[in-house]
């Protein structure tokens, strides 16, 4: 998952709205959006390669996704990031609680950033900052780097977001999502990735024949504690692959 964009409000009808993207290698073994046999009542689509996902939910209002940290060089983690968010979606662990545990074996996993929540907080924790935060109410976005770092194409959907945030469709969320404009030149990150990469992952919407957005999620939770969870997914050139919409 490389670009979250989200808005946390627990005294709204829709307290929490997510527009999320996974980029990753098309190669990558995967399965879509689903409930998994293994874990009664968590949905969420699946690594086949790791056994872990980059987004999901349970029935009873746990949410959990993860970013990357782009930083070439960095230690290569023993255990698959995608696990944190299978961990904390299977466990009982309060958000905060979860992370403080998670934080003190960060080492083990290459650098990410971490999202997790139910009905009461939302918290985040970059790898590389090894403070966990519990969230006050607000829009915010995550992408490669730390959370609101301002990469135009995180600003570009923040402003999305907040643009369709009063009456909140999947659909307009998805269409957000799509967005393939690069960013120019000069107003690009210096990740250590090359220009050429940095123009190819600086739209919101990634296309190319080995790697590019594989899925784009759209997760709207009302205040009764129903939600509404869509996911798109793509192959290579962004070629479309299927939806699977579920009302949990």
């Amino acid at each position: 998952m490389c670009l979250i964009v989200f808005a946390w409000r627990p005294d709204h009808a829709l307290p929490l709205v997510v527009a999320a993207n996974r980029d990753e290698f098309y190669a990558r073994p995967s399965l879509p959006l689903a409930a998994w046999e293994d874990a009664p009542g968590l949905h969420a689509g699946r690594d086949l390669e790791a056994g872990g996902t980059w987004l999901g939910v349970t029935v009873n209002g746990r949410f959990a996704a993860l970013t990357n940290i782009r930083k070439p060089g960095q230690p290569l983690g023993r255990h698959s990031r995608g696990e944190l968010v299978a961990q904390f979606l299977r466990g009982r662990l309060s958000p905060s609680s979860y992370l403080a545990e998670v934080a003190a074996r960060a080492d083990a996993y290459s650098g990410f950033n971490l999202l997790v929540g139910d009905a009461d907080q939302l918290c985040y924790l970059n790898s590389h900052e090894g403070q966990p935060q519990r969230l006050a109410p607000g829009l915010y976005g995550l992408s490669n780097a730390s959370l609101d770092t301002p990469w135009p194409k995180l600003q570009r959907a923040k402003a999305g977001l907040a643009a369709c945030l009063d009456a909140a469709q999947p659909q307009a969320l998805l269409e957000l999502l799509g967005d393939a404009q690069a960013a120019a030149d000069s107003a690009l990150p210096d990740t250590g990735v090359g220009l050429a990469t940095e123009r190819l992952l600086s739209s919101m919407f990634i296309a190319s024949p080995n790697y590019g957005t594989r899925a784009s999620t759209a997760l709207i939770r009302r205040a009764d504690g129903t939600q509404t969870l869509v996911e798109r997914s793509f192959g290579p050139y962004g070629a479309h692959l299927g939806e699977v919409s579920l009302r949990l």
